[in-house]
């Protein structure tokens, strides 16, 4: 069986084992011996793309770009399954779920990875929709797992939402499938996106300008800007936190995926015109972001809005387009993935402990819970953009990238914006560490659901201090495939 077969068949296999497994526990067992067994396979099939084979078969393909997300996916999806084992344990011990409701979190947990990991491997366009579709019907059982009138609530808006733009992706890619038309005839691989860019002189501008709005909106609509976003902070809030984290860490990703595919095309056709689209999505997320963060009451609502400003970082760096500033957009993926797992993990021990999500209402973690209070405390110094953790180094770097290319403005009004972000997450988060509860607080002692956070604060700390030349050369290969096309 080929890599990419494997890579979504042990998924699907994990989820299958879940449903005929009688007890929950066991299902916890397998989702983290299959989740460890999938990444094992994404790294072999990663480290062939990042050495420069790409894998061109069939309907799959995988190139220095999918390597990165597939990475990420497979990374984020198994340090949530460790941090799940004893999270979903403790909801069942409280009462909260049963151990069917437990059963069915693995089962529907793993068929998400699975779907996640088929929209970065699939070569067409069209397939490339259908992925990105099923990711939102997938996950909507998650979003609702805990079957609250607010939670269900949050499963139909996300739903809603994020289908309507997705209807508007669709129109974009029947706009680009017209545009090749005259030039492709009625070629079966005409969405295949490599044939689409091969082709890309030849279509149509005005077509494929209109094809890229309606991409825009759509999967930034899943991506997550502003004001496509609202399904976001509720459906953030009401999950479980391992799916939290999966939501922001590498969901969001997907989408973004799926507008640099669509990017690269169109930079080819009408050179330019992304740009301003991009950057004008980001500032706009910047400064919505920066509003909501600020006057946040509720902890994971306030981590979704977190979602939403380094979503609009991101497409800052893409729009900017220079390689120094997609070289930052592409490590800023990495390193908000990362980060935003490190602090969804310590919010959902928070969360879990104090029995709220309500920030004036958590107080005396530092008493309390001392590793949740250090762990919370790091994170939010890491997704602030502190030194010397690894978003830092992404802002910079994009920062750097709009100064050399003399858009000193948009640099000026993301400084501000971050700096507004800062003062807001530290107005909110410090206040937890100090003071009194009367609350009858135990933090969590599972030494696995411990380990992710080491693991996390180990890695936004080691790529926030060190950039190996291995690291450097493979971002500065993905920043050239995205700026000039196909390696």
């Amino acid at each position: 069986m080929m890599m990419v077969e494997l890579l979504l068949a042990i998924p699907v296999v994990a989820s299958l084992l879940c449903f005929l497994l009688p007890k929950g526990k066991l299902s916890a067992i397998v989702s983290i011996v299959f989740s460890t067994a999938t990444s094992a396979v994404a790294v072999v099939l990663c480290y062939d793309a990042f050495i420069g084979n790409v894998t061109d078969y069939s309907i799959w393909y995988v190139d220095t770009l999918s390597a990165l997300f597939i990475i990420l996916i497979a990374t984020v999806s198994t340090l949530a399954s460790l941090y799940s084992y004893g999270y979903i344990a403790y909801e069942r011990e409280e009462g909260i779920i049963n151990s069917k409701d437990e059963r069915f979190y693995y089962i529907i947990f793993h068929l998400f990875v699975a779907v996640m990991f088929a929209t970065c491997v699939v070569k067409s366009l069209g397939a490339l929709w259908i992925a990105i579709e099923a990711t939102t019907l997938v996950s909507a059982f998650l979003v609702g797992f805990y079957k609250k009138e607010s939670s269900t609530e949050a499963a139909w808006k996300y739903i809603m939402i994020c289908s309507v733009g997705i209807t508007l992706a669709l129109v974009g890619i029947m706009l680009i499938y017209a545009s090749s038309v005259t030039v492709l005839g009625d070629s079966p691989g005409a969405l295949d996106w490599i044939v689409l860019y091969n082709a890309a002189p030849g279509l149509d501008p005005e077509l494929v300008k209109m094809s890229f709005v309606f991409i825009m909106i759509g999967f930034g609509t899943k991506m997550g800007l502003a004001p496509m976003h609202t399904w976001l902070p509720d459906a953030h809030s009401q999950s479980p936190s391992p799916i939290s984290a999966m939501l922001s860490a590498v969901l969001l990703n997907c989408a973004l995926y799926g507008i640099l595919r669509f990017k690269m095309i169109t930079d080819i056709v009408v050179p330019g015109f992304t740009s301003p689209i991009l950057i004008g999505f980001g500032l706009l997320s910047l400064a919505v972001a920066a509003a909501f963060i600020v006057n946040s009451k509720d902890l994971k609502r306030m981590l979704a809005y977190s979602s939403v400003e380094h979503m609009g970082i991101i497409a800052i760096g893409f729009g900017i387009g220079t390689p120094l500033a997609v070289f930052g957009a592409l490590f800023h993926v990495m390193a908000h993935s990362l980060t935003k797992s490190l602090i969804f993990f310590a919010a959902g021990n928070a969360v879990q402990s104090y029995g709220t999500r309500d920030m004036s209402e958590i107080r005396g973690m530092k008493e309390k819970m001392p590793f949740t209070a250090f762990m919370l405390t790091a994170g939010t110094l890491a997704i602030v953009g502190l030194p010397p953790f690894a978003i830092f180094l992404g802002e910079v770097t994009i920062l750097s990238g709009a100064v050399s290319a003399g858009m000193h403005y948009i640099a000026a009004i993301m400084v501000g914006l971050i700096i507004i972000i800062f003062a807001g997450f530290l107005r909110n988060i410090l206040p937890m560490m100090s003071g009194t509860t009367d609350k009858d607080v135990r933090g969590p002692k599972d030494p696995i659901r411990a380990m992710p956070f080491f693991m996390l604060l180990i890695a936004v700390l080691f790529f926030g201090l060190l950039m190996p030349d291995q690291v450097r050369e493979t971002f500065e290969a993905i920043a050239s495939l995205v700026i000039g096309g196909l390696p």
